[in-house]
């Protein structure tokens, strides 16, 4: 058993909250500056451009990427084998986020009530995934979401006679829906299967995944592909004005799903898709 204090999530989600707003990942940035030659249109290249080169101030100068630093998603793997001491795990990582985005300057987007609307003031309360897992270590990721691609993000029950082409064309009406809305060229996480709330929490785990990397899975991976072709035919390109580059990737998940169902959902990240992760 490993004893393992609750101070250092706070640090951790502190270190990262701040982060994964200034620093875009390799990826992104690696598919966004490929994706210049791949755009068609001068007004989309021009925006690529554009995007490229706000991440790159961000990064040289140490400020958020955009000015939504998003709900503070966090997910923690916990090894079954490790003790926490010192405080309350949900505590800590507000902590985390408190200090996080208040010495980050980053902004604080959270109400306390979705009615009455009124800003908590640090960003807090996180949301949090908690997973046990074998070991005796913390697998922590912090996804900053941001509301605008959010907002895009939809489930649906369909029926199991819908098959893979009901799933298909729900992804692709949900994209072609959301037009420039979530601020593209976007990151497309698909959940399919499990219950309601599974196949939206699989689809925002999705967009945990690395671009290049496929579903492991042949059949899948193949319909990730071929998602991904169809999404760029749409026309909506960079940032809603028309092109090739719409989507950089999709990303599949599935889980076992019950015989009458077969839930969809499809979660979408804009371009500053950011999540960065660390192993305690």
């Amino acid at each position: 058993m490993r004893e393992f204090d609750v101070k250092k999530i706070t640090e951790a989600v502190k270190r990262l909250s701040m982060e994964t707003n200034y620093f875009l990942g390799e990826d992104m940035v690696k598919a966004l500056k490929a994706s210049l030659d791949k755009e068609e249109s001068p007004v989309g290249k021009s925006v690529l451009g554009q995007i490229i080169e706000n991440q790159e101030i961000a990064r040289t100068e140490q400020m958020a990427i955009c000015q939504d630093t998003g709900f503070t998603v966090v997910f923690i793997d916990l090894g079954q084998d490790v003790h926490l001491t010192g405080g309350d795990l949900t505590e800590a990582v507000n902590e985390g986020v408190r200090q996080g985005y208040q010495e980050g300057y980053l902004r604080k987007s959270i109400v306390k009530d979705p009615l009455h609307r009124v800003n908590t003031g640090d960003n807090t309360p996180a949301v949090i995934h908690l997973r046990i897992v074998p070991g005796e270590k913390v697998h922590l990721t912090v996804a900053p979401k941001g509301g605008g691609s959010e907002n895009m993000s939809e489930v649906q029950m369909l029926k199991p006679a819908d098959g893979p082409e009901g799933v298909k064309n729900f992804v692709i009406d949900r994209v072609r829906r959301s037009g420039g809305n979530p601020c593209p060229p976007i990151v497309v996480g698909v959940g399919i299967g499990g219950t309601y709330e599974t196949a939206a929490l699989i689809a925002k785990r999705a967009l945990l995944r690395e671009l290049g990397q496929f579903n492991p899975d042949p059949y899948y991976a193949e319909m990730e592909k071929e998602l991904l072709r169809a999404i760029n035919r749409l026309g909506i390109g960079p940032m809603g004005l028309g092109g090739r580059v719409t989507a950089l990737g999709v990303f599949i998940e599935t889980y076992p799903c019950h015989i009458a169902s077969l839930p969809i959902a499809v979660n979408i990240q804009c371009h500053a898709a950011r999540h960065k992760s660390v192993v305690i």
